[in-house]
């Protein structure tokens, strides 16, 4: 057998074999790789339970939705849980109605409860960029806001599915930016 001349090719060699020839009964450790949906779950998790947000995070990644959701928040104090969901209110997966929008809150606000059911609260929010000019400071103490918020909801875990999407459809409780749904939806056809 050839005598490896370096440290860096012995490594090397032991990093292989050790790749190439897993323990007994384990897999390879490629087989063992996070989806998509996993990783996004853990980077957009917020909060002091990321253990809750994670898990609702889960779910949410895997399913194909058309507004992006982009952070999932679980926190819980004095033994009251809230739980928060950030969507972009820009560049939707595909053009949508309101009322798909609000299909997609419901579902959402349905889902975190059904993955957390202890949580008292479900709150919903969708922020979309402010255009912000090259000397305008965006961090620190002078900073000026990137994003303003479009649309908000808050659902107490003991409404019922058919009264948010009521409260919704009707406006009610729930905020949402007149600009906003002007230009982000497509008109419904009845």
């Amino acid at each position: 057998m050839p005598i490896l001349r370096s440290r860096i090719n012995l490594v090397s060699l032991a990093l292989a074999c050790a790749m190439l020839a897993p323990a007994a009964g384990a897999s390879p450790a490629f087989a063992a790789s996070p989806s998509v949906a996993e990783l996004d779950a853990n980077a957009r998790a917020a909060g002091n339970r990321l253990d809750i947000a994670t898990q609702i995070g889960d779910r949410v990644f895997a399913s194909t939705l058309p507004a992006q959701v982009s952070q999932i928040s679980a926190n819980e104090f004095g033994g009251h849980l809230v739980l928060g969901i950030r969507m972009w209110g820009v560049k939707f997966h595909k053009p949508i109605t309101q009322r798909e929008f609000v299909d997609q809150v419901a579902w959402l606000v349905r889902t975190a409860f059904a993955i957390a059911p202890s949580a008292q609260e479900v709150d919903v929010w969708t922020s979309v960029p402010i255009d912000v000019t090259r000397d305008i400071v965006v961090s620190g103490d002078l900073a000026r806001p990137t994003s303003r918020v479009v649309f908000t909801l808050s659902v107490l875990h003991a409404a019922s599915d058919a009264a948010t999407i009521t409260r919704l459809a009707a406006g009610d409780a729930a905020f949402w930016d007149r600009e906003w749904v002007r230009s982000a939806f497509l008109k419904a056809t009845s």
